[in-house]
């Protein structure tokens, strides 16, 4: 499971007793771009053990904007980023997850959608973002980006919320990254965005492409393993360039640096959320650079809206997935480390503050479930009928 630190709520403790082993963590509190030092690794590498548990997977060791943009001290902050990986290497952790979305991570619209049985979910709505982008964040030509008809419902959709639901809408998208819990200001996001002005997918890949040919090498020497996290959500928000989005996307990236440590975090609901991407295949042609397991799932309303839905029975066949990633597993002889990603809020942990999505409950009970249909799937007699 994942765990923020020592001032996350939801605790080791806990984890311990929801029947995780290991521990997806980060170093939350070094600012991005400075070095992780051995001593900080090893001391929170020493809470964690003492829970009886173990420090699996980074997530994540982050990317500067400087390096995305190749702009600034950006090849400072990329040997920086060299030296921690050999720092956490040197400490056994050799699983680390980054993703390379400019400024914003998750995006949601909705932080508390209410399920059919009272929990709440994480849900993402393009006309309520229309309208935040356009209408309340005013980003310039932000309308060149809609067309007339999408802004004419967005301003629709508009009028019909209260003073304090516009208000909330604004917190949702600029919550920041996870492992915070400060939104960006207005100005603060207009400003990052303006830094973006001139970077398109073309460039924001040639940035990465030239990030991996430095790290890369030095992560494969070490025996590590990156993780390149998919966008989340799979396609362009605020105007902003997405370039690990598709299976085609994957195969670039692949292919520009053919190193085993040039790897992938398969999550489902980022790349699910985009019904051309094909679950299936991407294990069947990445399987070898699938290092690590975001197993989560996403039910679609309609063209425009995506909520994250229970693990079991929604738009990703969780019964396939899993068969197929115990087949490669055996096929690879290793066992890669998986975490239940993102969880409903149940009422027991309403007073429990917490990152959303990172609820207890709602992640212990998708750990039962993907660990059940793991076990049954593994077990289950080859010539059984049903």
């Amino acid at each position: 499971m994942r765990w923020f630190g020592p001032q996350d709520n939801v605790t080791l403790r806990d984890i311990k007793q929801a029947g995780a082993t290991g521990i997806v963590t980060a170093l939350h509190q070094i600012p991005v771009g400075e070095i992780w030092s051995i001593e900080g690794i090893k001391e929170r590498q020493q809470i964690i053990k003492e829970a009886g548990l173990e420090w699996s997977v980074v997530e994540s060791l982050p990317v500067h904007e400087e390096i995305k943009r190749a702009t600034g001290d950006y090849l400072q902050y990329i040997e920086n980023y060299k030296i921690s990986l050999k720092n956490l290497a040197d400490c056994g952790i050799k699983i680390i997850t980054y993703n390379f979305m400019p400024i914003l991570d998750c995006v949601r619209t909705n932080h508390n959608f209410i399920n059919e049985e009272g929990s709440k979910a994480l849900l993402f709505n393009k006309l309520a973002f229309t309208y935040f982008d356009v209408f309340l964040l005013k980003r310039p030509n932000a309308e060149n980006d809609y067309s007339d008809e999408e802004k004419a419902n967005a301003l629709v959709y508009g009028n019909e919320l209260s003073e304090d639901e516009k208000a909330l809408l604004f917190k949702n998208v600029l919550l920041g990254l996870p492992g915070s819990k400060i939104n960006f200001t207005a100005e603060q996001i207009l400003s990052l965005l303006d830094n973006y002005a001139e970077i398109d997918n073309n460039k924001l890949r040639e940035n990465l492409i030239y990030f991996l040919s430095e790290v890369a090498p030095v992560a494969e020497e070490l025996g590590s393993k990156l993780a390149i996290h998919p966008d989340d959500s799979p396609f362009s928000v605020l105007g902003l360039p997405r370039i690990v989005s598709t299976e085609k996307d994957i195969k670039a990236i692949f292919e520009a640096l053919p190193l085993n440590a040039n790897g992938l975090c398969y999550c489902t609901d980022s790349l699910g959320a985009d019904p051309k991407n094909n679950l299936e295949k991407i294990i069947d042609d990445f399987g070898d650079r699938i290092h690590f397991l975001h197993l989560r799932n996403t039910f679609r309303e309609s063209e425009n809206i995506f909520r994250e839905s229970a693990h079991l029975g929604a738009d990703t066949k969780k019964e396939i997935i899993i068969e197929k990633v115990l087949l490669l597993m055996n096929k690879r002889k290793v066992s890669l480390p998986m975490r239940p990603d993102h969880g409903f809020l149940h009422d027991v942990d309403v007073k429990t503050e917490t990152y959303p999505g990172y609820f207890l409950v709602g992640r212990l009970k998708s750990l039962v479930e993907l660990r059940g249909l793991e076990m049954g799937i593994a077990y289950k007699p080859q010539n059984f009928k049903y």
